[in-house]
């Protein structure tokens, strides 16, 4: 029963830290205007990738190398990277619509760059014979809370920062997508 209760404790936290890169990341899309039926519906997107993502590295982690797992968080920097650059260069045109929004193919990108570092995590965990159903219901679970929490608090800190909010949400995620390929 312990070492029951340690897994379920050990994969919780492990859950938790992979959805502080959503928080993250939605801290700073939440600078861009939207409704909060459309932040429910990016919660649900971010946790469901963060659900298949782990999945799919389980399944690979009994058959490949972590090699994989290296590529995937590469690719889900330069994805923060090109999102953050794209809303910074774009905050200073005269527009009143944002220049990048979490809808459709941007949802689509949005939840990818910040479920793909679980990929590695569950390759790992799939090397060591991890619960797949209690792994992939806590990563989805902490990502689609976390996400929806970035999203309320940067929809918040929008208010204060005004005008330059969206120059400010593309920086945070053009630093999160560095940090990802630059561990600082």
């Amino acid at each position: 029963m312990h070492s029951i209760l340690s897994e379920i404790f050990t994969l919780a936290l492990m859950a938790f830290a992979v959805g502080m890169d959503a928080f993250s990341v939605g801290l700073g899309m939440g600078m861009v205007p939207m409704r909060l039926k459309q932040i429910m519906k990016i919660g649900f997107v971010v946790g469901s990738f963060h659900i298949w993502m782990p999945l799919l590295g389980i399944l690979a982690g009994k058959m490949l190398s972590e090699q994989l797992g290296t590529i995937a968080t590469y690719s889900g920097g330069v994805l923060l990277i090109l999102i953050g650059l794209h809303m910074v260069a774009v905050s200073f045109k005269e527009a009143d619509e944002p220049s990048f929004k979490p809808v459709g193919f941007g949802l689509i990108l949005f939840a990818t760059s910040v479920s793909l570092d679980s990929f590695p995590l569950g390759l790992t965990l799939g090397i060591y014979g991890a619960k797949t159903m209690t792994v992939v219901l806590m990563f989805g679970f902490f990502a689609t809370v976390l996400t929806w929490a970035g999203l309320l608090l940067g929809r918040k800190i929008k208010g204060v920062i005004g005008t330059y909010s969206e120059a400010f949400g593309g920086f945070i995620l053009l630093l999160f997508g560095l940090r990802l390929i630059f561990p600082f």
